[in-house]
């Protein structure tokens, strides 16, 4: 159930390399609430205050602080030894994710800076590394409690309050090296044409500038058996082919399609060649599969999917919006899968490309959306636009992904119902991201207030099975704007309407069991007959209208005060998993 490149822990593993190191661990650490730092010149020498648990935030338990108290800045330093062996090489400092701006020197010496909580980034320190010798990496993170910055569900306040929680500061994903050789590749964009059983590579490739005999091969296998090798001049910095994948024997290997049924992986191999020696060589995978749109339906490879989708948030009790591990990543999908469900709304959190890599491996599909700003501001188009487009790029590649979602109930447009320049910047999302990806659905605003979109996602978080009969027994009703979505939206902004797409109803549920330390959507249930009576009323009641193709139901787990999960927030099933899967493939 892995792919040929798989490494236990590694942090990118669609692009592996083996010459890696690990950083995460014990870094030294310090609160700077007056922004000195820079002032006394901490990046010189750092005298910490703390120890923490990189890559665990301050405000968890895990990082050994667990001080939930907001402070907009703090100070990481550790020292690393870099081998006397690696000198001629380059030496890359990988960051998956630091909340929400982060600069980094080494050795005194600053190397490079980054904005954005999600995207993951990374710098050549090559001129500041000493070979043979203790490095010292010294890191400043800056946060806010601005809702102009992209912040999901990360409270702004003191305390938690509603659906909002603990804020997430400075790093929170793995922090590693490697060293690689000057010319090298840089990155591979995979795009399957399941029609034509073909897959284009595009390739950057650094160095290709400075001549030389430079060559560039894939190689790739399905199962262990080779199907194609390309070789081609790598002669320029940006370079593209496609592979024919066709089976000898004339016709398509029409079983190695991904799908949550057969999730089929061909393992990739890119070995780049200067002047006769390998310079490179990285491992790869890709998932034939194709995502289109026809007669209000989602296909998958062509055929009609209904999509049977869970929200989650991805928090954990000690760790909040770190995993606590891979294993914790794998647990959560198998139990979405043993549930019944064959997808994931990955709700508000761009996640760990770890557990993308392990839904590619067990054929869950996903949504993929992006964490929400909270006001509508030049400063929040900017930033927003940016890390999107940085996000699309760094998960393009996954077969699993199979929608995009860059907003969600009109956070950050709050008055796109009606103000023109909020639906122009909805709009531009969706043709940016489509100009990116012209594959993938582009959900624009999920729940209500659609300007352009691929598919129609509501949000309904009625008690019973009876009153969403009601609500939505008219499509034309919902579709037209004559009638309300749910209790206080329409389905479309004005100015737009209804042109035929799939319909889904994309959160509802939110269940929860009596409790005065928490809440959920309508009454609380006491019993598991009175809860199981509620979830398969109104699963029954989605799957009862035609019109209507896939449904997310509210959600995996509990968070924090929100208590509406299957799951509680350490994974204990509240229902028996069979009964929830009985209902959802009935």
């Amino acid at each position: 159930m892995t792919t040929k490149s798989y490494i236990k822990d590694y942090p990118r593993p669609q692009f592996v390399r083996d010459n890696w190191l690990n950083l995460n661990g014990e870094w030294s650490f310090r609160f700077d609430d007056l922004d000195a730092g820079e002032r006394e010149r901490w990046q010189e020498k750092l005298a910490g205050t703390h120890t923490i648990n990189v890559p665990y935030s301050y405000e968890t338990p895990a990082s050994g602080i667990g001080a939930e108290e907001f402070h907009p800045r703090v100070w990481y330093e550790r020292s690393v030894a870099i081998p006397q062996e690696a000198e001629g090489k380059r030496v890359i400092l990988h960051f998956q994710a630091v909340d929400y701006t982060a600069k980094v020197w080494v050795n005194g010496a600053m190397a490079g800076s980054h904005q954005g909580g999600y995207a993951a980034f990374s710098f050549d320190i090559t001129p500041y590394a000493a070979f043979g010798a203790d490095n010292r990496i010294t890191v400043k993170a800056e946060d806010s409690d601005s809702c102009t910055q992209p912040r999901g569900k990360q409270r702004w306040l003191a305390d938690n309050f509603e659906c909002f929680y603990a804020q997430t500061t400075g790093i929170w994903q793995t922090v590693w090296l490697e060293y690689v050789e000057e010319r090298r590749l840089d990155s591979v964009k995979m795009t399957p044409d399941v029609d034509r059983n073909t897959i284009r590579f595009d390739y950057e490739v650094c160095g290709a500038e400075a001549g030389g005999d430079l060559r560039l091969e894939a190689m790739i296998t399905l199962k262990g058996k080779p199907v194609k090798r390309v070789s081609l001049a790598a002669d320029r910095s940006c370079l593209s082919v496609e592979v024919d994948l066709t089976h000898e024997a004339g016709g398509p290997w029409k079983k190695s399609l991904w799908s949550p049924q057969h999730p089929n992986l061909y393992d990739a191999e890119f070995v780049l060649h200067a002047d006769g020696r390998v310079v490179d060589r990285v491992f790869s995978y890709f998932g034939m599969r194709k995502v289109s749109i026809e007669n209000g339906r989602v296909l998958l490879n062509n055929v009609p999917i209904y999509q049977r989708l869970i929200l989650d948030q991805g928090y954990w009790t000690d760790s909040h919006l770190t995993p606590p591990g891979e294993e914790a990543l794998i647990e959560d999908i198998d139990l979405m899968l043993k549930m019944g469900y064959n997808g994931v709304r990955k709700h508000m959190k761009i996640e760990d490309a770890r557990f993308l890599y392990w839904c590619d491996v067990k054929g869950l599909l996903v949504w993929s959306e992006m964490a929400a700003t909270f006001e509508f501001h030049d400063r929040a188009i900017e930033a927003f636009s940016k890390e999107w487009v940085e996000i699309v790029r760094q998960q393009y590649n996954h077969p699993s992904i199979v929608t995009w979602v860059p907003f969600n109930e009109s956070w950050g447009i709050p008055n796109v119902l009606r103000d023109k320049r909020q639906q122009k910047f909805a709009e531009g999302i969706y043709h940016l991201t489509k100009s990116l990806d012209p594959y993938r659905p582009v959900i624009a605003n999920d729940g209500w207030e659609h300007t352009v979109s691929d598919i129609v996602t509501l949000h309904n978080y009625v008690e019973t099975g009876e009153g969403f009969e009601r609500r939505y027994a008219s499509k034309e009703a919902i579709v037209s704007n004559e009638t309300l979505c749910n209790q206080w939206k329409f389905a479309f902004a004005e100015g737009y309407e209804y042109r035929g797409q799939p319909i889904m109803i994309t959160e509802f549920g939110g269940i929860a069991y009596q409790s005065d330390e928490g809440w959920g959507y309508g009454r609380q249930v006491a019993t598991d007959e009175q809860f199981l009576e509620r979830f398969e009323g109104l699963t029954r009641a989605i799957k009862s209208k035609a019109y209507i193709c896939g449904y997310c139901y509210t959600q995996l787990a509990d968070v924090q005060q929100e208590i509406n999960g299957l799951l509680t927030e350490d994974r204990k099933p509240k229902i028996p998993l069979e009964k929830i899967r009985e209902i959802n493939l009935a």
